[in-house]
């Protein structure tokens, strides 16, 4: 195999790869990156056997061919090259070695054979639509910051989503739930997900479809069967294995009947709640909403540090209240919130909340409150 690339298309390819490989791994060739050259592309691909990236960049190859190089080290190097270096693979000396040379450089690298590398995108994929990178992203960023780490519930660690009727339009959900709080947002759904199985998209996936949901030009197309799902970045393509686990039935814990409703200035909120927990204790950090018509007053109390008090106006006409909630958890979900104003929409002190921007928004958030 010869082939010569341009540093800046090498490493762009390796940035979006090299980040599935493992640094500790028992299996050698999960170390490895592939790299094939011909038909004046190089491709790369990577994988942990849950994970798989596929990158096609141009370059000019002299010779076909394709081997598998360590991952890590491969993407330092062209990292530490300068600016507007060529780089040349050249794996036609001694068997096992490849050479790279780039200016004044040259590296002799240990390869493996191509033939070991493991394939995880093969079978067939029974559902395809398209979707724009800024609706992905968007289902991706309002929902994975309620995504578990609790391994021992591994049908929480990611993302599930389906598509359901709703009010006689098809749309497109992706929930998130780690038992203490819930996310979820909706969308028209996009040609193609009829009858399509609800699947559950793990939590390192994600991270790396938004990653390159920042490169994506033109639309996302994305494929999915009942234990794959495939995204194609335009000359990036990812394909991931699903989580096989049934996601609880979310609907339940979203309260329909909640009869008290805050209205607060979003940022406003955010900046007290902030300030007030600043004195909680680390495992606690409970803060409390002590509501009453036209006010809202949010107190912390920590044994060991004191007390903290913030009055803000709202607009509340209920019952007075007193309800708890964890102190980050609320940030969390104030910062997804798109407009201005967050409403609450609570029962009693021991119940759910329904947090949204406004009434029949596609994106609502389920809090769980806290003793206080």
């Amino acid at each position: 195999m010869k082939v010569t690339i341009e540093r800046a298309a090498l490493l762009r390819a390796l940035g979006h790869v090299h980040r599935v490989v493992e640094r500790r791994t028992t299996i050698p060739i999960l170390a490895n990156v592939l790299i094939d050259a011909r038909d004046g592309a190089l491709t790369l691909k990577a994988t942990d056997l849950d994970l798989e990236i596929t990158e096609k960049t141009a370059a000019e190859v002299g010779q076909a061919g394709a081997t598998t190089l360590p991952a890590h080290t491969l993407y330092d190097i062209v990292r530490k090259l300068p600016e507007g270096a060529q780089v040349s693979l050249d794996e036609s000396g001694e068997t096992g070695q490849l050479t790279l040379r780039s200016g004044r450089s040259r590296f002799n690298l240990s390869t493996l054979p191509e033939s070991d590398f493991p394939d995880v995108t093969s079978g067939e994929f029974s559902h395809k639509f398209s979707l724009p990178p800024a609706d992905l992203k968007r289902l991706i960023e309002k929902t994975q910051f309620a995504i578990s780490t609790e391994e021992t519930r591994y049908y929480l660690n990611g993302i599930y989503v389906h598509a359901m009727e709703v009010d006689g339009q098809l749309m497109l959900r992706a929930v998130a739930t780690d038992g203490h709080r819930l996310a979820r947002l909706e969308l028209p759904a996009p040609e193609g997900c009829s009858g399509m199985p609800g699947v559950i998209l793990p939590r390192k996936a994600v991270q790396e479809v938004q990653k390159l949901i920042e490169d994506a030009q033109g639309e996302v197309l994305v494929e999915l069967s009942t234990n794959k799902m495939r995204f194609s970045f335009g000359d990036a393509l990812l394909t991931t294995k699903l989580i096989d686990g049934t996601f609880p039935d979310y609907a339940r814990v979203i309260p329909a009947n909640n009869d008290k409703r805050l209205t607060v200035e979003r940022d406003v909120f955010a900046k007290a709640v902030d300030r007030v927990s600043t004195i909680s204790s680390e495992r606690g950090r409970a803060v409390k909403l002590a509501l009453t018509p036209g006010k809202l007053v949010l107190s912390v109390t920590n044994p060991d540090q004191g007390s903290a008090v913030e009055e803000l106006e709202a607009d509340y006409d209920g019952e007075p209240l007193d309800v708890g909630f964890n102190a980050r958890y609320l940030l969390d979900i104030t910062q997804q919130l798109d407009s201005d104003t967050a409403l609450f929409k609570l029962a009693d002190p021991g119940s759910p909340t329904l947090i949204q921007d406004r009434d029949g928004a596609n994106a609502l958030y389920v809090l769980m409150p806290m003793r206080v």
